[in-house]
C-alpha cells in the first residue's frame, strides 16, 4: 500500500495523471490502475474522474492529508532503521534544565548507556524557554523541563513527578532555621535566578507571578555561580528538584503556599513525529528514576 499511497500523494500534488506517471516512471494506464486498486483495497473513492480531470472526495482529502505524515513519518523510519542495520552511530540528543539539582537525570543517564554503549548521546541545557525552542527546531529530541503551559498535541508529554519545590540558602541565614518558608516572607531577600540575557525577563516573570516572589533578581549564568552567590549570602536560590538535604554551606528550606507545600512538575517532552527509538526508551528510563 505504501508505494500506491506514493502514486496517488503524486497525482494530487501534480493535478495530473500523465505528470505523475512521468515523475514516477510508469506509464498513465498503470498509474490509474494503483489509484484505483487503492480505492478497492480502502472500500471507498478517493477521486470523482471528470473525462481528462479529477476532484478529490471529502473522504480523500481527509485521506491525502493525513496520508502525508503516514509515508514521511515511515520515511523517516526506514532512514533510522537503515542507519541502525548498517551499524551506522545511533545517537541521541537530550536537552536538560540547567536549573535542575535532583539525580534522577544522571541515574537515568547512566542506566541508559550501561544498557546502550554504542548510542552516542549528547546533552544540552538550558532554561524553560531555551529548552522549548530547542525542541521545536530539532536541536534536541527530549527534554527534561518544568511544566508552565497546557500541553500541545504535537508532543508527548510524559509527567515524570510533582515535586515540593524548594530555596537554597546559606546555612548562616536565619532563613535556614525555618522548617518552610513562604515565597511573601521572602520579601526582603533577593532571588537569584539562572539565566541567560534573553531568558530573564520571561524568568522573573515566571517568578514573580507564577511563584510569588515580591523581593528583587539577581542572575547567574550556571547552577555553580549561583551557589557562589548563596554561600556568599547574596540571596535565596529557588531549587529545581532535589533532596531536602543539602551539604555545607548551604541549605535547602521547602517552600509552601496557603500552609502547603508548593508542587512543581516535571515532564519529559518530544514530539510524536520523532522514530527514534532510544526517546522513549531514555524517557521510560528516566521515568524509573523518578518513581524510585
Amino acid at each position: 500500500m505504501l508505494k500506491q499511497l506514493k502514486y496517488f500523494q503524486s497525482v494530487v500534488r501534480l493535478g495530473s495523471f500523465s505528470a505523475a506517471a512521468e515523475e514516477n516512471f510508469i506509464s498513465q494506464s498503470a498509474i490509474s490502475q494503483q489509484a484505483q486498486s487503492l480505492e478497492r483495497e480502502l472500500g471507498f473513492a478517493l477521486l470523482v474522474r471528470k473525462n481528462r480531470s479529477f476532484s478529490l472526495t471529502p473522504a480523500g482529502e481527509y485521506f491525502y492529508r493525513k496520508s502525508l505524515l503516514l509515508t514521511a513519518d515511515c520515511d523517516r523510519m526506514c532512514a533510522e532503521a537503515a542507519k541502525i542495520a548498517k551499524g551506522e552511530a545511533a545517537n541521541l540528543k537530550i536537552g536538560y534544565l540547567r536549573t535542575y539539582a535532583g539525580g534522577e537525570f544522571h541515574r537515568a543517564l547512566a542506566a541508559f548507556s550501561a544498557r546502550y554503549p554504542d548510542v552516542s548521546v549528547s546533552i544540552a541545557y538550558g532554561s524553560h524557554g531555551e529548552l522549548c525552542d530547542m525542541l521545536s527546531e530539532d536541536r534536541v529530541e527530549i527534554t527534561l523541563n518544568d511544566q508552565r503551559r497546557l500541553f500541545s498535541d504535537a508532543y508527548e508529554n510524559l509527567i515524570l513527578a510533582a515535586r515540593p519545590a524548594l530555596i537554597e540558602v546559606s546555612a548562616h541565614s536565619p532563613i535556614a532555621q525555618m522548617e518552610a518558608v513562604a515565597p511573601a516572607e521572602l520579601k526582603n531577600f533577593p532571588c537569584i535566578l539562572i539565566a541567560p540575557p534573553p531568558e530573564r525577563e520571561a524568568e522573573q516573570e515566571f517568578s514573580r507571578i507564577v511563584l510569588g516572589f515580591p523581593s528583587e533578581f539577581l542572575y547567574a549564568e550556571n547552577l555553580e555561580e549561583a551557589r557562589l552567590l548563596v554561600a556568599g549570602s547574596r540571596g535565596f536560590l529557588p531549587l529545581e528538584g532535589g533532596e531536602r538535604q543539602a551539604a555545607e554551606p548551604l541549605a535547602r528550606v521547602p517552600l509552601v503556599r496557603n500552609g502547603a507545600p508548593l508542587l512543581r512538575t516535571y515532564c519529559a517532552f518530544w514530539k510524536k513525529e520523532n522514530v527514534n527509538p532510544y526517546v522513549p526508551e531514555f524517557a521510560r528510563l528516566l521515568k524509573e528514576q523518578f518513581d524510585t
